[in-house]
């Protein structure tokens, strides 16, 4: 596997934290040890996150190509797109934001705080339309990057969650390699690796990653988009193309592609009870905070998976925290009681 042939383009601090949760590996009562992989640390811009390292290995083609704009798209309080407003911010580049209308979600202040009010801070050009949710290329992204052209400016297209981009599954097959790393020194590797799954390419770029160690069906996606069937293809297609280029050596299959869709309901980005009650409990128990769209989902999945034996005893179970919390600043009245 060659990932150093990739030039990328630093924009977080290097290795991310590992840390045990030992206090909610206790308090759920089974002989399993969860970690933590901090990605929600990962860099001084904009409160970081994983969409960063995709970027990593975007922006030098970004850069190639003479860009003055970079173009990207999302919900109001996606992550992606504030992470994409930083980087162009860093680069000295323009951005151009669609916020698309994905979650029927009406609080109050939505569409005012969290990451959409740190892009517009940032200088993003940021235009809402009023479109529903949708993993695939989108009319509006596509009719963002015609206008910057018309207007004289020089886009550069970056998809949804960076993930149908050429290069947006090589970020996470470096977090494979900088796991094993952590690994050797700590004295033990993680039996299974927990992620939130929704655009693909943090979960294909990790299959590809652990793959080189005979791990990839012990990553376990938890599904966030609703859209099950949809996202398991695009895992699966991300995973391959980037399989390829990296040059990994194996065939990857359906079946390497683990995805729990227990916990997405009662859709994208609006958080069940259960989702409140994961994020809550995480919160009070180790001070770490997640978010009700992405990472409550999983941290959802993940309790559960361990209150019903899912894991071996003995298991140590590695919880990859990709960041989003400024979304939960769009929840407020949902938490409003805390």
């Amino acid at each position: 596997m060659n990932l150093a042939k990739f030039e990328r383009y630093p924009l977080t601090f290097g290795p991310t934290p590992v840390e045990p949760l030992r206090r909610l590996s206790s308090h759920l009562g089974k002989d399993v040890a969860i970690w933590a992989k901090r990605e929600d640390c990962n860099s001084g811009l904009a409160f970081g996150g994983n969409k960063l390292r995709k970027l990593e290995y975007i922006v030098p083609d970004a850069i190639a190509s003479g860009a003055d704009t970079l173009v990207s798209i999302g919900g109001v309080q996606s992550n992606h797109t504030r992470m994409v407003a930083a980087t162009a911010a860093k680069l000295g580049m323009k951005c151009r934001l669609v916020q698309e209308a994905w979650v029927p979600h009406e609080d109050a202040v939505y569409d005012r705080v969290g990451n959409i009010l740190l892009s517009r801070v940032m200088g993003a050009d940021v235009q809402l339309v009023e479109e529903g949710f949708d993993i695939g290329i989108r009319a509006s992204w596509e009719a963002a990057i015609a206008d910057v052209k018309a207007q004289g400016g020089k886009p550069y297209a970056i998809p949804a969650g960076a993930s149908v981009h050429e290069f947006g599954g090589l970020g996470y097959v470096g977090f494979a390699e900088e796991v094993r790393a952590q690994e050797a020194q700590l004295g033990f590797t993680f039996d299974y690796i927990i992620v939130c799954t929704v655009t693909g390419s943090t979960h294909a770029g990790m299959l590809v990653g652990f793959a080189a160690d005979g791990r990839a069906r012990k990553v376990i996606g938890i599904d966030a988009s609703a859209t099950p069937g949809q996202t398991r293809a695009q895992v699966l297609d991300i995973a391959q193309r980037t399989a390829a280029l990296v040059e990994l050596g194996q065939d990857l299959t359906a079946d390497d592609v683990v995805l729990v869709e227990d916990y997405a309901y009662p859709c994208y980005g609006v958080p069940s009870d259960e989702t409140k009650d994961a994020i809550r409990l995480c919160a009070r128990l180790e001070g770490m905070i997640t978010d009700p769209v992405y990472e409550g989902k999983s941290m959802q999945g993940l309790i559960d998976l361990v209150r019903k034996d899912s894991f071996p005893p003995g298991s140590k179970v590695l919880y990859a925290h990709l960041g989003g919390v400024p979304a939960i600043n769009g929840y407020s009245y949902a938490f409003r009681n805390g």
